[in-house]
This record gives C-alpha cells, structure tokens and sequence, in this order.
C-alpha cells in the first residue's frame, strides 16, 4: 500500500502556514463557493434569467440512465482531490486551483448574465427509481445559474490532470477519461444543461488550463 506523502495525523490549525499544510487552505475555495453559490441561487429570481438553448438541445431525448454518470460525478471529485491530498501534493494544488478558477469564472457569468433552462420534462414517460431520483435531484438544484456547465468544468479538469498523473495505471486514466465523457453527456440527457452551457464550459477549461499547466505550456526552450 502506499503511503501518504504528508503525515495528517500530525495536523493542527495553527499549523496551517506550514510548508507542508499550506496546501489546504485551497480547500477553502469551496467555502467561497458555496457561499456564491446560495446566494446566486436565491437571490436571482428565475424571471430575470436568460433561457440558453440550441438545436442540438431539442435532438437530446430524456434518458433517465444517465442519472449514474451525473451522480457519480461527486464521488469523482471527492476520490481525486483526496487521492492527490495524500499522494501527489503537486496535482492536489493543480487540481483546486482549476476548479476554483472555473468557480469564479462561472460565479462572474451568473452574475453579470443569469442563465436558466427550460429543458425539463413536464413528467417523466416512466416512473421508477431512477426517474424519481432524477426529481429529487430537480428540487435540489434548480435550472438557473447553468451557463457555462460547472458539472462539466470540473470534469474536464480532472480528467486533464489524471491524464498528466504516469504514475496511475493507464487503465485508470481512460476509465476516467471515458467517465468524464459520460459525465459531460449525461447533463443533457437528463436535461441539467444545455448543449449550451457544456460549449461555454469549454473556454472557462482552456482559462483554467493555461493558468495551472503554464510551466508546460509557455515553458522556455
């Protein structure tokens, strides 16, 4: 089994400026999300919000299966940041420092242009578990602030960094690689997002990219 390479145990707050501590307070990026987040969602009225459509959107039909992919999308997240926490510090740092950026970016378009969609089954055609999981998931969260996609944002940056980690097996890399296409779909299958809103998620990716890889990218030759 391989071990940690920074002993947690040994964590105090008041070790937080430490070298090899300093990392977490990256974490609190999700404290400020969160808080955005609640606000956006109920302080900006549906109304006032832009509708994002396309015509692929309409090409889409509900697929309730897709559900697993969505879902799966949170404990995706949670395995990489803790497996790079505790194994590759490096890629930890990379990897909050892409999801926050794409955080503020999509922070900034929600509020600056409030977006909505209205992509959603009035019923669902089937009713089973999987449909009524899908709307228990509609009264969680709401179809305003969707453009760009966080969902897919996040994703595409965990897949950029798992394929750049070569010392996880490359049988993982694609599984994530082919989770994170899955996951990218299933927001329009299950009618989360539009087709917009994973296109706009795109140039958020790139942003974040060339921010965190810039010592690969722009490196001297």
């Amino acid at each position: 089994m391989k071990k940690p390479v920074v002993d947690y145990r040994t964590f105090r707050l008041r070790k937080i400026n430490e070298p090899q501590f300093s990392h977490l307070k990256l974490l609190l990026g999700w404290v400020g999300y969160f808080i955005l987040y609640f606000l956006t969602e109920n302080l900006i009225p549906a109304e006032n919000c832009h509708p994002v459509h396309m015509w692929l959107d309409d090409m889409i039909p509900f697929c309730e299966w897709f559900l697993l992919p969505y879902v799966f999308w949170y404990a995706l997240i949670v395995f990489s940041l803790g497996y790079f926490l505790l194994y590759n510090v490096d890629s930890f740092k990379r990897l909050q420092t892409y999801i926050i950026i794409t955080q503020i970016l999509a922070m900034v378009c929600y509020i600056l242009y409030p977006t909505r969609q209205d992509l959603r089954p009035a019923e669902f055609a089937n009713d089973n578990f999987l449909t009524r999981c899908v709307g228990f998931l509609y009264a969680f969260d709401t179809n305003t602030g969707v453009c760009p996609s966080l969902h897919v944002a996040y994703s595409l940056g965990i897949a950029s960094v798992w394929t750049k980690e070569k010392a996880s097996h490359p049988v993982w890399r694609a599984f994530v690689v082919f989770s994170v296409i899955m996951i990218c779909l299933s927001t329009m299958f299950i009618k989360q997002h539009s087709a917009v809103d994973l296109f706009a998620a795109i140039p958020v990716c790139l942003i974040a990219e060339g921010f965190v890889y810039r010592d690969r990218y722009f490196r001297k030759k």
